[in-house]
């Protein structure tokens, strides 16, 4: 019964798991969406900066290439004009114009003795496309500093004259992005189209100038902007948007990552208390399911299971003493009332019986005087005037009497054949050892009990005169049977005279045939055998048979 009602507590339980389980993994989907597109649109936005910025010096390498003193390559003018720039600008280390061999005609600062410039990737760039290019991460070789370089095409009408050079001090950016923040456990890297990573927050001392591993290589030159899920050097998981180089608009790859853990951190301290909360409510609810089950059901079904083994026992005053609070107190109140009834049925049951007694004992008494009564009557009426006759009749109503005593004595409607055929004979047994008796224990109702008596009293009474219990050496052998209903019974005398065929049949052998009423369904057949008399009788003790006279048994 605990594990049922713990099972129903399961039950109960069950809809808010499933409700939660599907409210969190919904969550975390939407928290996922959420991550992802905050991912690009971080990275949209360093992108964009990073954009403004070469934008901007974009714009100021055009202006430069404006200047009279830069487009007549006047040195000390250019100088003195390149220098007024970049002491401007904070966010450039120098500004310089370079020949086409690569050595600088002019520039911001002081060029060591016999600097070329012809090796450089962005000037090979230069020379090839004659437009803006924007370079690879780069060591200057006028400040020694780590800077990404930004040529500009210097022309006249379509023929290249020279190339202005400026970079963007890597100090200055890392400091503009750090400067930007981001939240812990989040990233944004700035790559140039090597891969070699210019910017990066956090660890910039760490990361910057490495190269971008190679797994992540294809994500520099993607076709378009998207967002994947990467594992960070460190083993972070990470959510990243990024943003690949598309010349001439994004001549750098950005990439804003978002720390899966830190993204997801309010979302498992919820699912932690969720599910402690589920367990918490589990353990309270199994606990009062128990508890309760205990309190209001096992123990009133207890204590109903108890009055019942007292009343198995024989202690009919036992009682469950509900009251009919709950549902199980109305069971036990009402089964209290089926108690009480069946108590009082039990006491009207042996009043009844008592009363019963009585009356049959009466009953018993009367019968006994209307047989004492009939005798006298007989008596007076027959025994001078014929002896013989009156001596069988007295004989056939003291068997009957004998039988009624029987029936009587036993305080029934019914008695077993063995002690009616013991009744039935007990005038005629000179010696028990004379009369045999074979058969299985069977009740017979009194309206048959009574006619099997007057059969077996005749057949004693023949026995006696014309057979075998008429000579010393003579014996009665009675067997009988009982199979679906019937009673098949053989008697047999053996050890006597010879016994002719009667010629004519008297009162007796008339009172053998239709003793029996018709339910009986009685069939009887005598042998008169040179050694004694077979006699077969069967008859019905309940439901009727189907059985034909043919299989009267014969012998048994």
């Amino acid at each position: 019964m605990r594990l049922k009602l713990v099972a129903v507590a399961v039950a109960a339980l069950a809809p808010v798991v499933a409700m939660l389980a599907y409210n969190e993994v919904a969550l975390r989907h939407q928290r996922n969406e959420e991550v992802r597109a905050s991912a690009a649109q971080a990275a949209r936005q360093a992108s964009s900066e990073v954009e403004r910025i070469v934008e901007g010096l974009h714009g100021l390498l055009v202006s430069v290439s404006a200047m009279p003193s830069v487009r007549h390559l006047d040195v000390n003018a250019c100088n003195e004009a390149l220098k007024s720039v970049a002491e401007s600008i904070p966010n450039i280390s120098t500004i310089f114009v370079v020949g086409l061999n690569g050595r600088p005609v002019c520039g911001s600062t002081v060029f060591p003795e016999g600097v070329v410039f012809s090796d450089r990737d962005y000037f090979q760039q230069i020379l090839k496309t004659k437009d803006f290019t924007v370079g690879t991460y780069t060591q200057s070789r006028l400040s020694d500093k780590h800077v990404l370089p930004l040529a500009m095409p210097l022309k006249e009408g379509d023929i290249l004259q020279a190339v202005i050079v400026s970079g963007i001090r890597m100090d200055w950016l890392q400091n503009r992005i750090t400067e930007r923040g981001v939240a812990p456990g989040n990233a944004v890297t700035i790559a140039d189209g090597k891969g070699t990573i210019v910017a990066h927050v956090p660890l910039a001392e760490q990361l910057v100038g490495t190269v971008i591993p190679e797994e992540y290589q294809r994500l520099i030159h993607a076709e378009q902007p998207d967002v994947v899920e990467v594992t960070s050097r460190d083993g972070t998981a990470h959510v990243l948007g990024y943003r690949p180089i598309v010349l001439p608009s994004s001549p750098l790859y950005v990439s804003a990552g978002f720390s899966k853990s830190e993204a997801f951190a309010p979302i498992n301290r919820a699912t932690l208390m969720n599910t402690l909360a589920i367990i918490g409510g589990a353990l309270f609810s199994f606990a009062a399911a128990i508890f309760i089950g205990n309190r209001f059901i096992l123990v009133p079904i207890w204590r109903i299971a108890d009055v019942m083994e007292k009343w198995r026992s024989g202690q009919t005053t036992a009682r469950t003493g509900m009251k009919g609070a709950d549902e199980l107190e109305v069971v036990g109140a009402t089964f209290d009332r089926l108690l009480d009834e069946l108590d009082e049925r039990r006491r009207r049951n042996e009043q009844a019986e008592e009363e019963r007694t009585l009356l049959v004992r009466e009953m018993a008494h009367r019968v006994k005087n209307g047989f004492a009564l009939v005798q006298a009557i007989a008596r007076q009426t027959f025994s001078r005037s014929n002896p013989e006759s009156y001596n069988a009749f007295a004989e056939r109503l003291t068997a009957l009497a004998g039988t009624y005593d029987l029936i009587l004595s036993r305080e029934g409607s019914a008695a077993p054949i063995r002690e009616i055929i013991s009744a039935a004979l007990r005038a005629h047994i000179a010696s028990e050892e004379r009369i045999r008796l074979d058969g299985p224990d069977v009740v017979l109702p009194a309206d048959i009990a009574l006619p099997l008596s007057l059969v077996l009293h005749e057949l004693a009474t023949n026995a006696t005169k014309y057979g075998s219990l008429g000579s010393e050496q003579g014996t009665v052998t009675i067997e009988w049977k009982h199979d679906d209903g019937r009673v098949f019974l053989v008697w047999t005398e053996a050890g006597g005279p010879p016994v002719p065929t009667p010629t004519k049949r008297g009162f007796g052998s008339v009172l053998i045939e239709r003793a029996f009423s018709s339910k009986a369904q009685a069939q009887s057949r005598s042998d008169y055998r040179p050694e004694g008399l077979v006699f077969e009788l069967v008859f019905l003790t309940g439901k009727p048979a189907a059985k034909t006279e043919d299989e009267l048994p014969m012998g048994i």
